[in-house]
């Protein structure tokens, strides 16, 4: 139960971080609260599927160029999944580089990560 929390704790920062995002980032716009909550569930199945391809060198939530330019897609991609969301390529990899010093001072890892390094320490 304490890892289910977990979880609505890790999207519910992840939305607001996405909010906040949207209001520095131009051509990058999330409706509200719900919406954003969408897109951050829809970039973390997004970014599964592509990590579950491509393994984990090129997963959104990596550092490094590729892991930047995979988040860049990952936000491009989830604006056909949600509503109320306006992405365009520049506006998503201005939301990558936001979201990416962002995450510098404030780390949100992928539910799925943190499901793969609890199965590592088992």
């Amino acid at each position: 139960m304490r890892n289910f929390f977990g979880h609505v704790v890790r999207f519910i920062v992840a939305a607001i971080v996405l909010m906040f995002v949207g209001w520095v980032t131009p051509q990058f716009s999330v409706g509200g609260f719900w919406s954003a909550l969408f897109l951050a569930l829809a970039i973390a199945v997004i970014g599964w599927i592509i990590e579950g391809i491509f393994g984990n060198r090129v997963t959104p939530f990596s550092r490094g160029i590729v892991g930047f330019l995979t988040s860049a897609v990952v936000i491009w991609l989830a604006q056909f999944f949600v509503g109320n969301v306006s992405v365009t390529v520049i506006g998503a990899i201005l939301a990558a580089l936001v979201i990416g010093i962002i995450d510098l001072f404030i780390p949100i890892s992928s539910p799925f990560e943190a499901g793969k390094r609890k199965e590592k320490a088992s």
